[in-house]
């Protein structure tokens, strides 16, 4: 059943997890999106009631701290990242220590229950962590990843992208090639080595609220027309959702110094990512970019290569091109700050 209005709850339930205490936490996220194909009429993943998520997360070791429903899109800010569902399409994307690869078994029968029996695509994408051996299984290697989503999908294919001495990122998804029938496209940042000035900014202090931190840093200003929810955590810690119909944003931020990273993602449609790419890299000031961008036959950025062409203040070492059998493209960046002597 579709929502004509967005509603959040009044009480933001207190996070649990991740930034409770200043140190080491692993900001690199683990990202599954699915979609399906539904096989009766009236099939809407919207319709898994919200105990059947809340289980399905403790599964990954993370819970829900804010929701928000929207007539398109269903936005669940997490203690460990975001969550996103829509009619036919679910995001799960969670940090630190989670386990979300031990819950797509129990995601794929909710998906039976309100009226899907088909995957019509799976992608499952993560950056090289920092410390691997601080994760459960089976996220300690993208071997055992591998092995667990080959259990569980047909068809599976499995890439290495970037410097596997260096950034490195994973994707699993399915080798088939079933045309498109939704224009889909993906762009996401991962931000290593934040500014220290920036960084500072997303620990409790000079700003008290997500909120402050969101208008202070002028993130909002490159989201139009989407409904925000942000939470800076205590003592530090930073995660907003973005909705807008059918399109979605997310940022999430570890700031510490010794494991400093920021993540931007959306779905938003466009021509050329350029500028928006810009202008997230002029607010955190990373040391160190990585970026991917999806993009499917019915995609409006035609020419994907052209987003990751230059950044201002920043060299590209990598560019990597992909045409995978499932009809969607793939660009993979890495960009390093110019070191001014």
């Amino acid at each position: 059943t579709l929502r004509s209005t967005c509603s959040a709850p009044k009480d933001l339930q207190p996070a649990l997890a991740g930034m409770a205490s200043v140190g080491f936490f692993e900001g690199t996220e683990k990202l599954l999106e699915v979609w399906f194909t539904a096989s009766q009429s009236g099939a809407d993943l919207r319709r898994i009631e919200r105990k059947d998520l809340d289980e399905l997360l403790q599964l990954v070791k993370c819970q829900i701290i804010l929701e928000r429903r929207c007539e398109q899109l269903d936005s669940y800010l997490l203690s460990e990242s975001s969550m996103y569902v829509s009619e036919r399409r679910f995001i799960l994307k969670t940090c630190g220590g989670t386990t979300l690869l031990n819950a797509v078994e129990s995601l794929l029968q909710l998906a039976r229950n309100v009226g899907f029996s088909k995957v019509e695509n799976v992608f499952y994408s993560r950056k090289n962590f920092l410390k691997p051996s601080l994760q459960s299984q089976p996220h300690r290697s993208f071997e055992n990843e591998i092995a667990v989503l080959d259990s569980l999908f047909a068809g599976g294919a499995a890439y290495a992208l970037g410097r596997l001495n260096a950034d490195c990122w994973y994707l699993y998804t399915q080798d088939h090639d079933k045309p498109p029938v939704t224009a889909d496209q993906t762009l996401e940042l991962l931000m290593t080595g934040l500014d220290t000035v920036v960084a500072g900014k997303f620990f409790k202090g000079e700003f008290m609220t997500g909120d402050e931190v969101t208008r202070a840093l002028g993130i909002a200003e490159h989201m139009p027309n989407a409904e925000l929810d942000a939470v800076l955590f205590d003592p530090c810690g930073y995660s907003l959702n973005g909705v807008n119909g059918e399109v979605y944003y997310t940022i999430h931020v570890t700031p510490q110094t010794e494991c400093s990273y920021a993540s931007f993602e959306t779905n938003l449609p466009m021509e050329s990512y350029s500028v928006l790419v810009n202008s997230m890299v002029s607010i955190f000031k990373p040391n160190r970019l990585l970026t991917t961008l999806f993009t499917n036959k019915l995609s409006v950025c035609s020419s994907p290569g052209m987003t990751f062409d230059r950044i201002p203040e920043y060299n590209r070492i990598d560019n990597q091109m992909m045409e995978l059998n499932n009809e969607y493209n793939l660009n993979l960046a890495i960009y390093v700050k110019e070191v001014i002597n």
